[in-house]
C-alpha cells in the first residue's frame, strides 16, 4: 500500500545535447529528501514520459536502486507505460524485485486502444511488477480516455490502489459511488484547480510546485485536505508559486528554477524550450 498523500512528480534531468543526467536527477531528488519530503514519483510524469526510451528508463532505475538511503527511506513511485506494451511489460519486471514502493500505469498514447484492450494491458502489467498501482489518466496528453466502468473494474484487481485523473475532474464523485473501497485514492495532478479538486473528491496530490516549494505545497494541500483556515497571507504565497510555476510550459520553468539552486538538471528534450523563457510578472 502506498502511505504518502502527498509526492512530488519529479522531472528527468537532461544534459545540453538531450541524453540522460542521471546524476543530477538524483541529486535533485536528494534535495527533496532533505527537504522532508517522504515521496516522489519518477519517470512518470512532467511531460517527459513517452520521450524516454525503455533503455533509459532501466539505466535510472538501476541507478536510483542503488541509492540506498533514497530507497529505503522514501515511497518511491516509478511511471511504467509506453507505446508496445512489451517494452511496458520488461520494464514492469524490471521493478518487481526492487524496493520501488509503487508505479503510475500510464496509457499508451495516440494509438487508441479499445477499453478492452486497455484493461488487458493493465492487468498484464500489473502482474509483472507486483506493486501498488496508480492508474494514469491523462486524454489530453494521449488520447486516450479510461472510462469509468473500466475504472471500477480495475479498481477490483489486485495492487490497484488509485487514480491519477487528469480528465474530467467532476466524474471522481461518480467513481466514489461505485468503488466500495477505503483504501482507493484518487491523485490531482498538480496545484492548479486544487481546492475545487478536493471538493470533487481528489484526496492524494503529484505536486509540481512541489519541486521548487516542497514545504509550502505540501503544508497547503494538508490544510485544504483537512478542511483547516488559509490565511490570506498563506494563499497569496501559494497564488505567487502557482504563477512562478504554471507560466507557459511549466517544465521548463521547473528545470529553470531547480538549476537555479545549484542542482544541474539541465534543460527539456525540445520542443519544450524553444522558446525563452519570462520572467515572472511578481
Amino acid at each position: 500500500m502506498l502511505q504518502e498523500t502527498f509526492h512530488v512528480a519529479v522531472p528527468t534531468g537532461f544534459f545540453k545535447d538531450e541524453s540522460l543526467n542521471i546524476q543530477g536527477t538524483i541529486e535533485h531528488i536528494r534535495y527533496l529528501y532533505n527537504q522532508g519530503v517522504k515521496s516522489v514519483l519518477v519517470c512518470g510524469t512532467t511531460g517527459e514520459q513517452h520521450s524516454l526510451t525503455l533503455k533509459e528508463k532501466i539505466e535510472i532505475l538501476n541507478h536510483l536502486v542503488g541509492e540506498e538511503e533514497l530507497i529505503n527511506h522514501m515511497e518511491i513511485i516509478f511511471g511504467v507505460s509506453s507505446i508496445r506494451q512489451l517494452e511496458a511489460e520488461e520494464l514492469a519486471k524490471k521493478i518487481c524485485n526492487t524496493k520501488v514502493a509503487g508505479i503510475l500505469l500510464g496509457y499508451p498514447p495516440y494509438i487508441s486502444p479499445t477499453q478492452e484492450e486497455a484493461i488487458v494491458y493493465t492487468k498484464r502489467i500489473i502482474n509483472l511488477s507486483h506493486k501498488p498501482t496508480i492508474l494514469y489518466n491523462n486524454p489530453k496528453r494521449t488520447g486516450f480516455d479510461l472510462s469509468l466502468e473500466s475504472i471500477v473494474q480495475l479498481s477490483k484487481t489486485n495492487y490497484v490502489v488509485g487514480i491519477k485523473e487528469a480528465g474530467n475532474k467532476e466524474r471522481v464523485a461518480s467513481l466514489k459511488k461505485h468503488i466500495k473501497r477505503n483504501d482507493f485514492y484518487f491523485y490531482a495532478g498538480g496545484e492548479l484547480e486544487l481546492k475545487e479538486k478536493v471538493l470533487e473528491g481528489f484526496n492524494r496530490l503529484s505536486s509540481i510546485a512541489g519541486n521548487i516549494f516542497p514545504i509550502e505545497c505540501k503544508e497547503w494541500f494538508s490544510k485544504i485536505l483537512t478542511n483547516q483556515e488559509i490565511t490570506e497571507q498563506e494563499q497569496k504565497k501559494v497564488n505567487t508559486i502557482i504563477e512562478q510555476v504554471y507560466q507557459g510550459s511549466p517544465l521548463v520553468h521547473v528545470k529553470e528554477m531547480i538549476n537555479q539552486k545549484g542542482i544541474l538538471l539541465g534543460i527539456c528534450r525540445s520542443p519544450l524550450g524553444n522558446v525563452e523563457l519570462k520572467k515572472p510578472t511578481s
